[in-house]
């Protein structure tokens, strides 16, 4: 990985004020503050004092594992945040919930830097509440100094043979979609009786797992505590610089390919900050440093392009997955309030 080669294309890009060369407002007399909430591990705080040195807002920062335990916050009042970057059915959830304001795209000239493939999508179709930050797969990161064959398949994650070294999603909806997909089901299924199936699938499993886990993957694989994982392509890129014997597949069975989107609360305190910081977000030399930090593919198509350049073949092939990957991947959807209502349920029984 190039990495320091584009370290350093970052940094000619950021003279003073280029930032926002490309349209973006300098929030010419703007002050207050802005108060995000992301996922952990999902953006270089570095950015955050250039913001505040060229606009005068302050960046109040906080951060999620999940969206569900996102969801559970907005729910009880979004506890005064300001910006937040929840997944595709997630956002479809809350739209269809009032809970996101629309945003005014005046304020985010850069949206037009956002590639066309992260516009109009099922989960805001009218673009009218989330502006796209970051695109990936899920897959399996194994310890190759652990796990002398080649993994290709959901099924490690159920073999006995790596018992007390797996760990899994710990939250339902992830879970489950991996134990759908191993099944040969959808992951957006409503059919109770294929959820049912992969919750006793699940169910068989968990005497076997070592932990569920969110962030905490980093430190299991990186230091060889756990041997076999399922997680984020951006993430395994940053976790293989510091432990080599990591390796990345995508199982044949199908996976998860998701985007991550930038929106305002319908609560928001601070709306038009909002907007000014989605909009040096969504900046080309922005996405440029957060894909630099993260190893996420940006939806801005300019920083997309120039970043692609910098990989090796194999960092580009888990970083932007091919479109075989993509056409035998399947976004998350906004289930009906019963299919949820029966994934909360079967949850609970689980972790019981």
């Amino acid at each position: 990985m190039k990495r320091i080669l584009i370290v350093t294309l970052v940094f000619c890009l950021l003279l003073p004020a280029a930032v926002f060369a490309v349209g973006c407002s300098r929030g010419e007399g703007a002050a207050g503050v802005v108060n995000v909430h992301n996922w952990g591990e999902y953006i270089d705080e570095s950015i955050f004092r250039i913001f505040e040195r060229e606009t005068g807002i302050k960046v109040n920062y906080s951060t999620f594992e999940t969206n569900e335990a996102l969801y559970s916050l907005m729910r009880r009042g979004g506890a005064n945040i300001d910006v937040i970057i929840p997944s595709d059915y997630m956002i479809a959830r809350m739209i269809e919930e009032d809970m996101l304001a629309e945003l005014d795209f005046s304020n985010i000239p850069n949206f037009s830097l956002i590639d066309e493939r992260y516009k109009g999508l099922g989960y805001d179709p009218g673009d009218k509440f989330s502006v796209a930050y970051m695109t990936g797969t899920v897959g399996l990161i194994y310890n190759s100094s652990k796990i002398s064959e080649q993994i290709g398949s959901w099924s490690a994650l159920f073999d006995s043979s790596y018992s007390g070294q797996i760990l899994m999603f710990d939250n339902p909806r992830d879970a489950f979609g991996i134990a759908l997909k191993y099944l040969g089901y959808s992951l957006n299924t409503v059919n109770e009786t294929e959820i049912l199936e992969a919750y006793d699938l699940l169910a068989a499993q968990r005497p076997i797992l070592q932990a569920y886990v969110m962030d905490q993957i980093f430190d299991k694989l990186e230091s060889g505590e756990a041997w076999i994982g399922p997680y984020y392509a951006g993430d395994f890129l940053v976790m293989q610089e510091n432990n080599p014997d990591l390796r990345f597949a995508r199982p044949v069975e199908g996976t998860n390919y998701f985007v991550d989107a930038m929106c305002i609360p319908s609560a928001a305190a601070n709306k038009t900050n909002a907007e000014i910081f989605i909009n040096f977000m969504a900046s080309t030399e922005i996405a440029l440093m957060n894909m630099e930090y993260i190893m996420y593919a940006s939806a801005n198509f300019e920083a997309a392009e120039i970043f692609a350049e910098e990989l090796d073949p194999d960092d580009y092939s888990v970083m932007f997955a091919s479109y075989d990957v993509l056409a035998n991947s399947e976004v998350y959807a906004h289930l009906p309030r019963n299919i949820l209502e029966l994934y909360d349920e079967l949850w609970v029984e689980l972790k019981r």
